[in-house]
């Protein structure tokens, strides 16, 4: 499966021999049971090995046999990690990534504050950016711009498809930066998420189906990161995930959070080293908003967010 030539995807199937402690990538996951990929692109259904389930989507994993199917041993070290979250709890769902595309559309009108909150993450991981704008062949493009226009004054890679409308023009426009690289797809409902990862994933729902099917999750295929191969030579990966509003920043210390808007850090020239950038005389994010260097909204969302992981709730 995961394969974009001509040749018939490989099918997931149990482990019937495994050289002990092998290497393998984490391509999907659901409760206690894992696709794993090993280094010649075949997939096994694996399970940990005790009670805590704590690998994820991109994770390289050491796994040996044991019987009919595969245990996970141990989860090597990773370059970064991804949180999710809801009212009660935070859990990490995607790790080992290169690079994150933010797809947000003309249509429906996307939340600026979601999109913030997802660029931070990234930028807490160290995980390079980029934002794609979709539908462009709408009417109220021009006042989606404008509303992007902090992000691209911040420097931030920004493209322009429309990925039903100009399917081959898309295709040109992304492909140079996602070549190569392992990129984490993010974007709320109906921004064009299934339709970017049909265009450049061959078979890609017949994977799902697949997984989900050896997995017995059918039910929980929206709910479930997902790791895609675009080539053959499996060297530029797509990997989808749920959504906007579970994206998780608890694991940020409230009073580090500036540190991951660009355009505040870019003024946080205050008098006092621990400003808040809220209140405090002498603040140089705050002066930056009143002489419009920083835009209104941005601020706005900086202070939303303060406010929440100051509250401390979890």
């Amino acid at each position: 499966m995961c394969r974009t030539s001509e040749r018939p995807a490989r099918s997931v199937r149990y482990m019937s021999k495994f050289q002990a402690l092998d290497l393998g990538l984490v391509v999907r996951g659901h409760g206690r049971h894992y696709i794993v990929e090993d280094a010649d692109g075949h997939r096994f259904v694996c399970h940990p090995r005790g009670k805590k389930s704590d690998a994820v989507v991109g994770d390289q994993v050491r796994f040996a046999e044991s019987g009919d199917e595969g245990v996970i041993e141990a989860v090597e070290p990773r370059r970064n990690l991804l949180f999710r979250q809801d009212e009660w709890k935070t859990k990490s769902f995607a790790a080992n990534l290169d690079q994150m595309l933010v797809l947000v559309a003309v249509e429906p009108v996307f939340s600026e504050s979601q999109l913030a909150r997802a660029l931070i993450a990234a930028e807490a991981a160290g995980i390079r950016m980029a934002i794609a704008l979709n539908k462009t062949d709408l009417p109220g493009t021009d006042s989606a711009r404008e509303r992007l226009e902090p992000y691209r004054a911040m420097g931030l890679e920004m493209f322009e498809v429309a990925l039903k409308a100009d399917r081959e023009g898309s295709r040109a426009t992304l492909d140079p930066w996602l070549a190569g690289q392992r990129t984490f797809v993010l974007g709320p409902s109906g921004t064009g998420k299934s339709t970017l990862i049909n265009l450049l994933v061959k078979n890609a729902q017949a994977q799902v189906g697949e997984i989900s099917q050896a997995l017995n999750s059918g039910r929980h295929t929206t709910t479930t990161t997902q790791w895609y191969w675009t080539d053959d030579t499996r060297t530029t990966a797509l990997i989808d995930s749920p959504g906007f509003q579970e994206f998780g920043l608890r694991q940020i210390a409230a009073a580090e959070l500036w540190r991951f808007m660009p355009d505040l850090r870019q003024h946080a020239d205050c008098r006092f080293a621990n400003c808040s950038h809220i209140h405090e005389p002498g603040c140089g994010v705050r002066a930056a908003v009143d002489s419009g260097l920083i835009s209104a909204s941005r601020y706005r969302i900086y202070g939303e967010i303060l406010e929440e992981l100051q509250r401390k709730t979890w």
